[in-house]
């Protein structure tokens, strides 16, 4: 099976001749971006660093407001006791080669990693990938157009797209966060979701011996992106798939390779891209095609009278190779809810945008973060911790989770894309619910496997970054937040329960599993959790 490893990954220096000869009227916003990016992106880095089992990183220790790094080869690096979620103007982190040394200040993360010189094949890797995030976060900060008020998107269709397209930074504590590795400068503006783009996605005709479809089952037609059909040119001749003159005109959404359409916007594609963003390369496996239609649809038997709506894959497609589904010649088929009347869905990344976080507490509560911040976590908490007692662990992080607001207000949660869920088959039977075939990965036996997909992504990631927002932004305090959320544990399993109460948190160390091999299981490290003395 053949997947495409492509290079192309500009930096900021690369980034900005590219927009010299193509985007000159981007380049003065583009220099201005550029220190904050390296700050958000050094910060990322930084509180990784100091969290993750980090090769060659031995031990840390606090000192006054900083932190000094031990590394294992006796230097040491010494920057501040950043939070994890803080959007910082600049950060320098000092490495000294001894103790009582002269060290050497670095704000750029990519110069840092190259400083630190950390251990194995897969640091230059790791290198690269911080200074294309970097370009490609200083990129949309400068670009990205403005943003639509909520109120000008309620009952709109198009809204979903649009609030997609509205977040910027992209995953808050990965250092890779806009990393689009294999794309051009010019490639990430003409597709990434920041940029608010329309992408023609081509038709591709596919001779019927050739084609594996799944769930309601699609035609011998694959929607291509056009990226992908640029890239892997070689592969397609050699299955004989064959382009047509149709295309379905559509809207990037927040991975960049789903894309909403235009014409009938509950129709989203998943689509196959060889380009390596955050942690993965973003293909549509065979298991994915496989799994997918059945997943959504014990999902959406399991969130039965729940205040949870399960967006289904209904139907999935791949090229056969070799009897074999191409993960880069694939795609899948979700249907997405469209809004009423004063409604609109949101992923819930897109409510920690600063300025539709502040929209939504000043028109639907009169400035009172605490007020809004009650009606979110009941609406989000309560299903997640119900699926999770039935056998399911949701990837619950804010692109996955979607929240129905009614003129302003939290009022339902949705969910979308069972790749990275978990499932329990000695839950689901306690539950009444029959286990379909499944391949891959997603059976677990062990609980606390299972509680670390909502764990994390829920409790250790959305709402700990909403809690920071609304504390450093609104003044709200935290202490009474995590209160809030801790009501919602009374109807909790016990086992359940003692796990999220009496532990630390689980958090995916997503700088130590780049710097791992590339077949590595997932990596875990424990943060401190705020529902402990809740």
């Amino acid at each position: 099976m053949v997947i495409v490893h492509l290079a192309d990954a500009p930096d900021a220096t690369a980034t900005r001749a590219v927009l010299t000869t193509h985007r000159p009227e981007l380049v003065d916003a583009f220099d201005e971006a550029l220190p904050g990016a390296r700050a958000a992106i050094m910060n990322r880095l930084w509180t990784a660093l100091r969290r993750e089992p980090v090769p060659g990183v031995r031990d840390h220790r606090r000192i006054g407001n900083d932190v000094l790094t031990e590394l294992t080869d006796g230097r040491r690096a010494i920057g501040p006791a950043t939070e994890p979620f803080a959007d910082r103007r600049e950060l320098r982190v000092h490495v000294q080669s001894t103790p009582d040394g002269p060290s050497t200040a670095y704000a750029d993360p990519a110069e840092l990693l190259d400083a630190l010189r950390l251990p194995g094949e897969y640091a230059a890797r790791l290198r690269t990938e911080v200074a294309n995030s970097v370009a490609n976060l200083a990129l949309a900060r400068a670009a990205a157009p403005a943003p639509r008020p909520l109120s000008a998107l309620q009952g709109d269709p198009q809204a979903l797209a649009y609030l997609e397209q509205s977040v910027v930074d992209g995953h808050p504590l990965h250092p890779g966060c806009r990393a689009r590795v294999g794309m051009s400068t010019l490639d990430v503006l003409a597709y990434a979701p920041e940029y608010a783009p329309t992408v023609d996605l081509p038709i591709w005709e596919v001779p019927r011996g050739r084609w594996l479809t799944t769930g309601a089952g699609l035609p011998p037609r694959l929607p291509l992106h056009p990226w992908q059909a640029e890239h892997l040119a070689e592969q397609l001749r050699a299955a004989g798939v064959r382009p047509t003159k149709d295309f379905v005109t559509t809207r990037p959404l927040m991975s960049l390779r789903t894309m909403a359409s235009v014409g009938d916007p509950s129709r989203h594609y998943k689509t196959a891209l060889a380009v390596q963003m955050t942690s993965a390369v973003r293909q549509v496996s065979p298991a994915a095609v496989h799994n997918g239609p059945r997943v959504t649809e014990l999902l959406a038997l399991a969130a039965g009278g729940l205040a949870l709506r399960a967006l289904p894959e209904v139907a999935a497609g791949a090229v056969l190779v070799d009897n074999t589904p191409h993960p880069m010649l694939a795609v899948a088929l979700r249907r997405a809810p469209l809004p009423g009347p004063g409604e609109v869905w949101a992923p819930v990344a897109a409510l920690t945008e600063p300025g539709l976080l502040a929209e939504i507490l000043s028109a639907g509560y009169g400035g009172h973060p605490v007020a809004f911040w009650r009606d979110l976590v009941d609406v989000l908490v309560p299903p997640v911790l119900a699926l999770l007692g039935r056998g399911i662990g949701l990837e619950a992080h804010g692109q996955n989770l979607l929240v129905r607001l009614a003129y302003g207000r939290p009022a339902e949660a949705g969910y979308r894309d069972v790749g990275g869920v978990r499932l329990h088959p000695g839950r689901l039977r306690a539950a009444g619910l029959g286990l379909p075939v499944i391949q891959g990965d997603l059976l677990t036996d062990d609980e606390d496997e299972l509680r670390a997909k909502p764990f994390a992504s829920l409790f250790a990631v959305v709402l700990a970054r909403l809690a920071y927002l609304l504390e450093t932004l609104h003044g709200a305090d935290p202490a009474a937040l995590w209160r809030l959320v801790a009501e919602h544990l009374e109807h909790v399993a016990e086992s359940d329960k003692r796990a999220l109460l009496g532990r630390p948190l689980p958090l995916k160390a997503t700088t130590a599993m780049r710097l791992a091999e590339r077949s590595v299981d997932d990596i875990w490290t424990a943060v401190p959790n705020p529902l402990a003395g809740a």
